[in-house]
């Protein structure tokens, strides 16, 4: 089920009526089934797979929990293997396979793999890293294995995060599952005035933005230089509104209900550095290999070299995470390179400096994320490089015009700055009267009536 629905606002107002008009002791199974329903609506099947998914780390955690030794770790390993294996036949075994069919066919060998037509479920890599922390965290003895199913099943498959995160940490979730939630009027309009903002993002910005940049990416050959440049800005923009306007409905729509996200984007485009840009972007899965990939290979108190190969193993994974694609890798390694580089720079740049030096640094982390972008962006490398080299070429034809008016551009710019100049006060925004909340509220509302570009389109991270 797609946020940016009237089918969504109807569910998701009378889920939440339902859920303070009933007891705490039957709240889980309602959210339960909710979170089944929003995620069938997709395509049904595809819940059976995640209830397999639910059920082996369900039983995994009790056998890591009472072993010991070897055995423990086997019980880890098997229920990693179990998820990661499910992740990669979905996600990667079309990939896998056309690339043994291009080595073989090089050699003129027929591949004998057969060719399954595979259809990734929605959010698959997102729920199976919040799975897998689960498990990990029992290991470790972070988390007691939860004895109720129906509890732990909420916690892969609660609605607001299901699809596109922010994927949570089972101490933060669970307890929240088992505590009465008493109705405040603050969280609920807390919650709604967030997930107004999301829906202002997604559907006013990301949305709007997406015209010009579909048109573009589709034959950038017939754009110049100067359209190419609008459009590098507007997808930046786009994918941010977008995703962190996901987050926002996520982090929103669970606030209503007292349950507390964890926050997923801050402010990334004010970073001064790449490193300082992933501290503020898509946090919970950035954190997330962090904790269970850089830290246990010896973090920050490794040498240099292995260091550094811990961070292009980490963003090589983040790139295979966000899809089979060279592109995505490509789009991974050149953020490793600019953090390695920091990383070896980094006595020579501590100083925060002033005003103008800090706008410099800014700017540097917009080109560099801007440029890799392209490459996330692009259909394959081969137009990632030509749009990279188009962008600096001077005086190239310009054949197309961008899908947009000059009214519509300078509305699109006016957009961006409203995003830039808002987006933190949003997030702190707590009225002293009711009239200026409902005033703020109301005010979102119809800026998203009036302005929003309506044509379910899909969120840009449900593909991942």
């Amino acid at each position: 089920m797609l946020f940016n629905s009237l089918q969504f606002l109807v569910f998701f107002a009378f889920v939440v009526s339902l859920y303070y008009a009933l007891p705490h002791r039957s709240r889980w199974f309602l959210l339960l089934l909710a979170s089944c329903y929003f995620y069938m609506v997709f395509v049904p099947e595809y819940v059976l797979i995640l209830f397999g998914v639910i059920l082996i780390d369900y039983l995994a955690a009790f056998l890591i929990a009472g072993t010991q030794g070897f055995k423990r770790k086997l019980s880890l390993g098997l229920s990693l293997a179990a998820n990661i294996g499910i992740l990669c036949y979905f996600k990667y075994y079309n990939f896998f396979l056309d690339n043994i069919s291009l080595l073989l066919n090089s050699f003129h060998v027929s591949n004998p793999l057969p060719y399954i037509y595979v259809v990734l479920p929605i959010g698959l890599s997102f729920h199976t890293f919040q799975a897998m922390s689960y498990t990990i965290e029992v290991y470790r003895g972070n988390q007691q294995p939860e004895k109720h199913f129906g509890i732990y099943a909420l916690y892969v498959l609660f609605f607001p995060q299901l699809v596109a995160g922010p994927i949570e940490r089972p101490q933060n979730l669970l307890p929240q599952f088992k505590k009465e939630q008493i109705y405040s009027s603050l969280n609920l309009r807390s919650g709604l005035i967030l997930m107004a903002w999301g829906f202002f993002k997604k559907v006013v910005i990301a949305d709007r933005l997406a015209v010009v940049v579909d048109d573009c990416y589709w034959d950038p050959g017939s754009h110049s230089t100067g359209d190419l440049w609008i459009t590098v800005l507007f997808y930046s923009i786009q994918i941010y509104c977008d995703f962190s306007g996901y987050s926002d409905i996520a982090i929103g729509a669970a606030k209503t209900m007292g349950i507390n996200l964890m926050e997923n984007f801050k402010n990334p485009y004010l970073s001064t550095s790449l490193t300082e840009f992933w501290r503020r972007w898509h946090i919970s899965l950035s954190t997330w290999f962090r904790d269970y990939v850089y830290i246990p290979m010896g973090g920050n108190r490794m040498g240099l070299k292995k260091m550094c190969f811990a961070i292009l193993l980490v963003f090589f994974l983040s790139g295979l995470w966000h899809g089979a694609k060279y592109t995505f890798i490509v789009w991974a390694l050149i953020h490793a390179f600019f953090l390695i580089l920091e990383h070896i720079l980094k006595t020579k740049n501590s100083d925060p400096g002033n005003f103008l030096s800090r706008l410099l640094k800014i700017l540097y982390t917009l080109l560099v994320t801007g440029i890799a972008w392209i490459f996330f962006r692009a259909q394959n490398i081969g137009d990632a490089f030509f749009i990279i080299n188009r962008l600096f070429t001077l005086n190239t034809p310009h054949w197309n015009e961008l899908a947009m008016n000059t009214n519509e551009l300078v509305f699109s710019f006016m957009l961006i700055a409203v995003l830039l100049s808002l987006e933190k006060p949003i997030k702190k925004f707590t009225p002293k009267s009711s009239f200026t909340y409902y005033s703020a509220l109301f005010t979102l509302i119809l800026i998203c009536y009036f302005f929003g570009i309506f044509n379910s389109r899909q969120f840009i991270y449900f593909q991942f």
